[in-house]
């Protein structure tokens, strides 16, 4: 149900999917995955191209899975790159707090972008009209991009076939000006409003069951609203198991050393749950581990 100008190139974590609008001689893309698969994006890129020219590269948000591979891919195709309007002064300063980066203990190359682009722009994209929405929530500054023509949607990590990406934004704010939750169940119910057959995820497969996506995002997002604090421990374990992805192990008695260099982590773990860190390492290690998700292998934690 994808036009032809269309090419869905699916990622594994730790990347996003990136998509690829054929333009003639000329192609444009929306996000370039995390920065160790930097190579990778680019020669999955240059296989699809099939010899066009990278024009144009679009972020949906600022988070390291979609902009890691921004630079790579400036450096071998020279194209321009376009971020949402509300990360340009970070990515311009290279705020590696306001970014996400040091807090999570993730990691982007640095990029320079060209041009910002806004909610309630239009712009062409493999021949079809598209317009930004600001989609809150996973990124207070995040955009998505919909065709009612064709009745499409590429929504970021604001809504999944599974859920939404982790509402990081609730659990940095000071408590009395948390709006994370509120702007995400504001941004479903407007994406609920478009007409869409296929949604084309930041993570995972396109996919039709497109009420079914938001029945579950709705009970997710509800699940949270009743209980933040289990948000928070969502959150820490998403963080933990990006981490792992990444180094493919850790110590285990280094875990409470790591996690303490981590102010995001401290951060949430103060404000929320108030363990030590080792009581904090514990039930990290427990859960992920009975999630299947981590192993512990002679005092070693391995990414599953």
């Amino acid at each position: 149900m994808l036009p032809a100008s269309l090419l869905v190139i699916e990622r594994g974590w730790l990347s996003s999917n990136s998509i690829l609008f054929l333009e003639g001689e000329g192609a444009a893309l929306i996000d370039s995955g995390y920065v160790t698969h930097a190579a990778q994006t680019v020669a999955l890129v240059d296989h699809a191209l099939a010899g066009r020219r990278l024009c144009r590269l679009l972020n949906t948000h600022s988070h390291s899975d979609h902009i890691g591979g921004n630079a790579a891919l400036t450096a071998a195709f020279g194209c321009r790159v376009i971020v949402p309007q509300g990360i340009d002064a970070m990515i311009a300063e290279w705020d590696e707090e306001a970014l996400l980066l040091s807090p999570l203990g993730q990691s982007a190359a640095r990029f320079h972008h060209h041009a910002t682009i806004a909610a309630g722009d239009e712009v062409e994209l493999g021949g079809l009209c598209w317009r930004a929405l600001a989609v809150p929530g996973h990124d207070m500054d995040a955009l998505a991009f919909h065709n009612p023509e064709r009745r499409l949607l590429i929504s970021g990590d604001a809504l999944w076939r599974n859920g939404f990406g982790v509402i990081f934004s609730e659990l940095l704010r000071h408590p009395e000006g948390a709006g994370g939750l509120r702007a995400a169940r504001e941004t479903l119910d407007e994406l609920a409003r478009l007409a869409i057959d296929v949604v084309i995820p930041g993570h995972g497969a396109p996919f039709v069951e497109v009420g079914d996506a938001f029945e579950r995002a709705y009970q997710r997002l509800a699940v949270f609203e009743a209980d933040v604090e289990l948000l928070a421990r969502h959150a820490l374990k998403v963080m933990l198991a990006f981490a792992l992805l990444e180094r493919r192990q850790l110590a285990r008695a280094e875990l409470p050393a790591f996690l303490a260099r981590l102010t995001f982590c401290q951060s949430v773990n103060a404000r929320y749950l108030q363990h030590s860190d080792e009581t904090l390492a514990h039930w990290l290690v427990r859960d992920l581990v009975r999630a299947g998700t981590v192993r512990e292998v002679d005092g070693m934690l391995l990414a599953v």
